[in-house]
């Protein structure tokens, strides 16, 4: 009798060979081959690695794609998933279904988001409860959540309790918030959407509860807005508030100013960049599923990052197209897209989306098992248990895909085309256009091999917006659609890329590309050789920072004949940059309405919505912001997001750690002896008419003194307008005083100096920069120097705006770049974060919420 063989183990890597390996495949760079090796490389929960490259990770996806091909007919191969995944080239699952597809160890979903709810909107403590339990039960699962909270009764409102009376919506926020900062899958923390009505009566409670410090700091909020709100803002009218908010005979009723709410709701988003608004009539009438409301799809919230309306229980799964890798030869005169292959990977893409849904339900029922499985007494698990079964029965009745791109600001550039120019939101919207039409005829073409969703039914569908916009662009796809159905009640969705656009190597989602140079920091440990120390942190660890290009920004260069390993200097970066396709074209750069109306016009063919952020500078009115705000509204957007730059200081902090941080901004951060030579910045500002310009010295990029006063006049300094950083200098008079001397290098490269820059000013603007040095050199937060220059009363006008113009200076150093200095990334405590479609993303390590 033979001996049996035991079966081979499979093959582990370490830590090590798997980065060294993925750094090689991704050409050197290392963020994105941690990014891969860190969130998506198959591992157990011991830590062992199964996986030594990304191509593992394709063919292991490919395979498991191609087995539920074979359950239908005209199958794809494995090697045709595989030619059409490889290499992050053209179809790109994200996050959940790339990290749990084919992965034996993980008991995960394989969706990235998920709304849930109570039937009949119960807002008994049971209902509230199960709703926090269902919530965390999808978290630890790998499931970003959303729900709406518009069906608990307004603060006050009579109960049948020992309370007497409602505590309202607030407490409830923070509980659902505490739950999401308990749950953590792979250091990866939960994702939270709560939504409001504004028709609910405690919505301005809603809109403030952020703003206190350290409170529901778990969750991202959003406000439902409806078209009646909006049009007695434009009128200047009132507004009416119930509950329950759809009722005929509420029980509450109050009526409020509407533009005076609106105001609340445009100041908190200017300064903490919540609370995100939902045009909920746009989202409502534009909603494919919505047309089966009644049959258990009304839409109630989004996911976390608001590009995914849904029903209570249905989920949805993400997967994007890399637009530029359809730009042939891209950078040259005989740049063009590849129209045909697009179309052929759209329809693909459509089908694979749907094997997904078959793998998601293989998902669910093991997770099912798990539960049955499980010895815990059936009251404790019944919850879980339900709310699978409820997520099971959605997935496999409407069957919703989420298509979306990546790449959109790389695509752009290298087609020549100026990211927000007219010719580029033209060329975008028939993207776009291409995407709905080929992906709906993608899921009609699989509902002829494969059946329609269950309950399709075209004539609830024939009204709607959306379909109607797609019998307008393709009658014999409406037809063909009628005749056969569609295998998927909705399919499209522009997602943030988040981490997936790092190993694409490309912009982010919809996005331009943020900056397309820039500098990264990389610890320097004591035994490292052949490295500099260019800074040195509060705790004394040593960091070397170097340049690094956007990696089609260095295609670029490459096809434009520029040397890549150069050591530039930042004047030769500044002129590459100004030569190249990139320039203002980056997310600071393009102009704010017509990225609104760019939003709006790409929604047109997005049947879910888009997750998208416009970026302003720290001195942003909220007057813009709310213009912003009512344009997106009138251009046919479903969701906005507004973020200026620093908005998010000291708003999202903990009262421990800013006690911390003060600590750390204390006499110890500075030295007691001003250095002999300071770097200087140099800022402008004008208030009214007046002319101001302030010299700022700077000990680690930080405020240590100012000198201001009035510019470009008689009575003031005139250095060139290109000057904008310099050397503020301590020397002594003849007569033993001090005096303060500013250094800078003109165009010819000899150094000019102003000197005494303490008697170049006004007097009594002078005295006013003593003190507010001296709070900076002693430690003060700039927040408090900030409070503190507003706080002084002042006789004279020009004093006035002066005091204003100073302010103003100063909060530039709030931020750290882009993201408040303060704020710091989980994974590796770096303040080097950007704030992209509603996420903030941490250039150094690639950590993001949005996976």
């Amino acid at each position: 009798m033979p001996v049996q063989e035991k079966p081979t183990a499979p093959k582990t890597y370490s830590q090590e060979e798997a980065f060294k390996a993925s750094v090689e495949y991704f050409k050197g760079d290392d963020l994105a081959a941690r990014v891969w090796v860190n969130k998506y490389a198959l591992k157990d929960s011991f830590g062992n690695i199964y996986e030594l490259t990304p191509n593992d990770m394709h063919r292991r996806i490919a395979k498991e794609i191609a087995r539920i091909e074979q359950r239908y007919p005209n199958p794809m191969t494995e090697d045709e998933v595989f030619d059409l995944i490889r290499d992050f080239k053209y179809i790109v699952p994200q996050g959940s279904p790339m990290a749990g597809i084919g992965n034996p160890y993980q008991i995960a979903s394989l969706s990235n988001c998920f709304v849930i709810g109570n039937e009949g909107d119960s807002d008994s403590y049971g209902g509230i409860m199960k709703i926090d339990q269902e919530q965390v039960q999808l978290m630890k699962r790998r499931g970003g959540v959303g729900h709406d909270l518009s069906h608990i009764r307004p603060k006050g409102s009579p109960v049948k309790n020992s309370a007497l009376t409602s505590t309202g919506i607030v407490p409830f926020m923070e509980r659902y918030s505490n739950s999401t900062r308990e749950v953590a899958q792979d250091g990866r923390r939960g994702a939270l959407m709560l939504s409001v009505s504004i028709n609910h009566p405690d919505a301005e409670d809603f809109i403030d509860a952020k703003m206190e410090q350290g409170k529901v700091t778990g969750a991202n909020v959003s406000v439902r807005i409806d078209d009646a709100f909006m049009k007695a803002v434009k009128d200047n009218g009132t507004y009416t508030q119930k509950y329950p908010i759809h009722s005929k005979d509420p029980v509450n009723v109050k009526d409020i100013e509407a533009e005076k709410l609106w105001k609340k709701i445009v100041h908190n988003a200017w300064q903490s960049a919540e609370p995100g608004i939902l045009f909920w009539d746009t989202v409502i009438n534009e909603s494919v599923p919505d047309c089966y409301a009644d049959l258990g799809y009304k839409t109630v919230s989004t996911n976390p990052c608001g590009e995914i309306p849904l029903c209570p229980y249905d989920s949805c799964r993400l997967l994007a197209i890399n637009l530029f890798s359809y730009v042939e030869e891209p950078f040259t005169e005989n740049a063009s897209f590849n129209y045909d292959l697009f179309k052929k990977h759209i329809a693909a893409a459509q089908r694979i989306m749907d094997d997904i849904i078959d793998l998601e339900l293989e998902k669910i029922d093991g997770i099912l098992a798990k539960i049955d499985a499980d010895p815990e007494n059936l009251d404790i698990k019944g919850v879980e248990r339900n709310l699978w079964l409820n997520i099971r029965k959605k997935a496999q009745e409407g069957r919703r895909t989420g298509i979306g791109i990546t790449a959109e600001g790389d695509m752009l550039a290298g087609l020549g085309l100026k990211y927000g120019s007219k010719e580029g939101v033209d060329f975008s919207v028939d993207i776009h256009k291409q995407v709905a039409l080929e992906a709906y005829r993608g899921s009609v073409n699989t509902a002829k091999e494969r059946g329609a969703f269950s309950i399709f039914d075209s004539d609830r569908e024939k009204e709607n917006p959306f379909i109607q916009r797609l019998r307008e662009a393709d009658e014999k796809l409406y037809y063909d659609m009628l005749e056969y159905g569609r295998r998927n009640i909705a399919l499209l969705t522009i997602a943030p890329t988040g981490t997936t656009s790092l190993m694409t190597q490309t912009t982010s989602g919809i996005e331009p590309v943020f900056l397309p140079v820039y500098k990264r920091r990389r610890k320097v440990n004591p035994n490292d050789k052949d490295v500099r120390v260019d800074f040195v942190d509060e705790v004394g660890d040593s960091w070397e920072e170097y340049v690094v290009f956007h990696h089609r920004f260095k295609e670029w260069m490459k096809a434009k004949g520029h040397d890549t390993t150069k050591n530039y200097t930042q004047e030769e970066l500044d002129k590459l940059v100004k030569s190249s396709p990139y320039y203002q074209a980056t997310s600071n750069d393009v102009d704010w309405l017509s990225k609104v109306k760019m939003q709006g016009a790409v929604q047109k063919w997005v049947d879910h919505s888009i997750s998208v952020t416009i970026n302003l500078p720290n001195d942003a009115s909220e007057e813009l912001v709310g213009q912003l705000y009512l344009e997106a509204w009138q251009a046919g957007c479903k969701g906005v997001t507004v973020y200026r730059d620093g908005s998010r200081s000291g708003v999202l902090i903990s009262n421990e750690e800013k006690k911390e941080e003060e600590k750390e901004e204390g006499n110890a951060v500075f030295p007691t002896k001003r250095p002999q030579v300071l770097k200087a910045d140099v800022v402008r500002f004008q208030n009214n008419k007046d002319k101001w310009i302030a010299f700022i010295g700077l000990i680690d990029d930080r405020p240590y003194e100012i000198f201001t006063g009035f510019a470009d006049d008689e009575d003031g300094i005139l250095i060139p307008r290109w000057v904008n950083e310099g050397l503020i200098i301590k020397n002594r008079n003849e007569d033993g005083t001090s005096r303060y001397d500013f250094q800078y290098q003109n165009k010819r490269g000899y150094k000019t100096t102003i000197e005494g820059l303490s008697h170049k000013f006004n007097p009594e603007f002078w005295n006013y920069a003593k003190l507010i040095s001296s709070t900076l050199r002693h430690g003060m937060s700039i927040e408090k120097v900030v409070d503190l220059i507003a706080s002084l009363q002042l006789d004279t006008e020009s004093i006035n705006t002066w005091k204003n113009g100073v302010a103003r200076a100063l909060k530039r150093y709030i931020a750290d770049g882009t993201v408040a200095r303060k704020e710091k990334c989980n994974n590796c405590n770096s303040t080097s974060l950007i704030y992209q479609e509603g996420c903030l993303t941490c250039k150094d390590c690639g950590s993001s919420k949005c996976g």
